[in-house]
């Protein structure tokens, strides 16, 4: 299997990377060089940045505003993304709702949503985590129940990432009853201002408000937000998170965050020498771009075996590529937390409390690598944890 890269996709690389260089505002650049917080709006303007281009959806047929880019177009332009370093467009709408509507959704449905979706006029959040059921997901409890031309929806979601910006959910919710768990669930839209509907923070370690719960209590979604079968969402939510895992490897990231650790550890001494000559902090670099372009390698076999596959169809390797991204995300986040030192502890603690007591300490690129360290610590659960992943792998692609 050849896996480098032709003229023609070398010179498409360097058209991306120009693009990036010259449309990505530099308050935007400058927050994710930092790894500091985009606000809604940042990522609402490099979205239709991106939109207005007709590389918002790349994946997307082109009936849609995608380009016909294919896998390795696709995954050059997102590692070009995360080097630049530029945010991901909404994975919400982009990886998960929008494929699944081009893919099981009515015509009315594709004409109402995906423009918006693709221009995010329409923020949306996935609804499928709950209390007991978060990796098992065929668990959920979330019911539905027809009446008349509307779906009565009552349950609760949990851990609903940025719900507090979103228009609209995607929501996996129980209509019906089968031998197997998996059978009687719907995949359901639902208005996120619809009366009844309530959304309450999860403050997490870092400090920020990613999180959510969000309860039902009698809410009534019109019968016609059903995306495709009733009773088939199981079988929707397999194709959504295939497509979610084959991203979250986030290769392009964490190559970003190892440069930048060897750059900064120039400036940080352990005694009369860089932090970057240390015997011990090259051996773990080292170790981590090994383990870095192992998985990069198999990112690109799974790419080039995606043309082998009946279209939009995931390929059960993905799980490979959730399982060591994010461990590697994780060691990537640890690594400059050891740069940072205690500078990233005392930055913190202030931005915890939201009272700085004494004036600013150490480098400011020292801001958010602790914020960052605690956030990466869920990378190995959400997605479908990494211990169910080991499952899928041993079963689906050892055959054990």
């Amino acid at each position: 299997m050849d896996l480098r890269y032709t003229p023609e996709e070398t010179q498409f690389r360097d058209e991306v990377r120009a693009f990036f260089r010259s449309a990505l505002p530099a308050p935007i650049r400058r927050k994710m060089e930092l790894g500091q917080r985009l606000s809604k709006d940042d990522i609402v303007t490099w979205q239709r940045i991106l939109n207005a281009k007709g590389w918002a959806v790349p994946q997307w047929s082109r009936e849609w505003g995608g380009t016909d880019w294919g896998p390795v177009k696709t995954y050059i332009f997102k590692e070009e993304m995360q080097l630049a370093p530029a945010p991901d467009p909404l994975s919400f709408n982009v990886s998960m709702v929008g494929p699944v509507l081009i893919a099981f959704g009515s015509e009315a449905q594709k004409k109402q949503f995906l423009p918006k979706v693709a221009n995010l006029d329409y923020w949306f959040c996935q609804g499928f985590s709950e209390p007991g059921a978060g990796s098992d997901l065929a668990s959920l409890r979330t019911s539905a129940r027809l009446e008349g031309n509307e779906y009565v929806v009552n349950g609760q979601k949990i851990w609903t990432s940025r719900a507090h910006h979103a228009d609209w959910m995607f929501c996996l919710v129980r209509t019906g009853s089968g031998e197997k768990r998996q059978s009687g669930i719907s995949y359901l839209l639902i208005d996120t201002k619809t009366p009844g509907l309530t959304i309450r923070p999860i403050p997490t370690i870092d400090g920020e408000h990613h999180f959510n719960e969000v309860f039902f209590d009698n809410v009534r979604v019109p019968a016609e937000n059903i995306v495709g079968e009733e009773n088939k969402g199981w079988g929707y939510a397999k194709y959504l998170l295939g497509h979610e895992r084959v991203g979250i490897a986030r290769v392009g990231a964490s190559k970003f965050r190892i440069q930048r650790a060897k750059a900064l550890a120039q400036s940080v001494y352990v005694g009369d020498i860089p932090l970057a000559q240390t015997e011990r902090f090259r051996e773990k670099v080292a170790s981590i771009e090994v383990e870095l372009k192992a998985l990069e390698i198999t990112q690109m076999r799974v790419v080039a075996n995606s043309r082998n596959l009946p279209p939009g169809a995931p390929d059960p390797t993905s799980s490979i590529l959730k399982l060591k991204g994010t461990e590697l995300q994780q060691a990537t986040t640890e690594i400059l937390m050891e740069v940072a030192g205690a500078f990233a502890m005392i930055r913190q603690q202030e931005h915890l409390w939201g009272v700085a007591t004494e004036p600013p300490i150490g480098p400011e690129w020292a801001t958010t690598t602790a914020a960052d360290y605690f956030y990466t610590r869920a990378a190995s659960i959400y997605g479908g944890s990494n211990e169910i992943q080991k499952n899928v792998i041993a079963k689906r692609i050892l055959g054990l």
